[in-house]
């Protein structure tokens, strides 16, 4: 069951920009992880919803640096604080400050639709249910926890279905910004890879996969084609082709 719910890293960053989130998140598997081995499944179903909404907030990260102005226009109803917080944020968790069934509107973002975003919300209602102190044990053997992660899992495959426009975006715009070796922030197509489009974009396994199978032929008349047809091939090269990730 632990190697069916490891898909998630799937879907989660290939690297962070902090060692604080990076550790957070291996704080959230060895957690999951040690309640699983001891029989603890309503913890380890706590600490995969939060590796989850981590995942949810990453999405919605990509979607506020990929498309500024529709996320701006997407707040409409927040408060201006939380709006200046949202705006003006450094790091993907700002987005825990904000209830999470207000979060998960910015997915109409990547064209989910209210029914589907009702669906996950109720993803939220049952980690509430597990987390408050009300005499229940909702997660009495392993099997019913594999029901769960196999349920929770096949809403994560929706949303990163619905990113891959928002992640082809990103790539194109990433791409045309760096066909120039001598004004990028790198030199090495490697490095700029790394620092610019994986760090700073949260890219997961999947999204990369999604870069991969980018055709580029729309960008043969930008002055520095040979430039974004080197990146293109780094980036093959550096992330290959995982069958794993392909079937996820």
């Amino acid at each position: 069951m632990i190697e069916e719910a490891a898909r998630l890293e799937t879907y989660l960053p290939l690297s962070y920009r902090t060692p604080k989130e990076r550790d957070y998140i291996r704080f959230l598997w060895e957690s999951f992880d040690t309640n699983v081995v001891h029989g603890k499944y309503q913890f380890a179903f706590l600490a995969y919803h939060m590796l989850v909404m981590s995942f949810v907030y990453f999405n919605i990260w990509q979607i506020r640096l990929i498309r500024p102005g529709p996320f701006e226009t997407a707040m409409v109803g927040f408060s201006k604080d939380v709006e200046k917080n949202l705006m003006d944020a450094t790091s993907p968790f700002v987005f825990s400050a904000v209830n999470e069934r207000s979060v998960l509107r910015f997915l109409k973002l990547i064209q989910c639709d209210n029914a589907k975003i009702g669906t996950y919300a109720k993803l939220v209602d049952e980690r509430n249910d597990t987390a408050h102190a009300n005499g229940n044990i909702f997660f009495n053997s392993e099997d019913e926890l594999a029901r769960k992660v196999r349920d929770v899992l096949r809403t994560v495959d929706e949303i990163q279905r619905h990113s891959a426009p928002a992640i082809g975006e990103g790539y194109k715009a990433f791409l045309i910004a760096a066909q120039e070796p001598e004004t990028r922030q790198h030199i090495d197509d490697a490095e700029q890879i790394e620092e610019v489009l994986v760090k700073e974009l949260y890219m997961s396994a999947s999204d990369i996969a999604f870069c991969r199978d980018y055709d580029i032929g729309g960008l043969v008349g930008e002055p520095g084609f040979a430039a974004i047809q080197s990146l293109h091939q780094k980036l093959a090269d550096v992330y290959p082709r995982d069958d794993a990730v392909e079937a996820a």
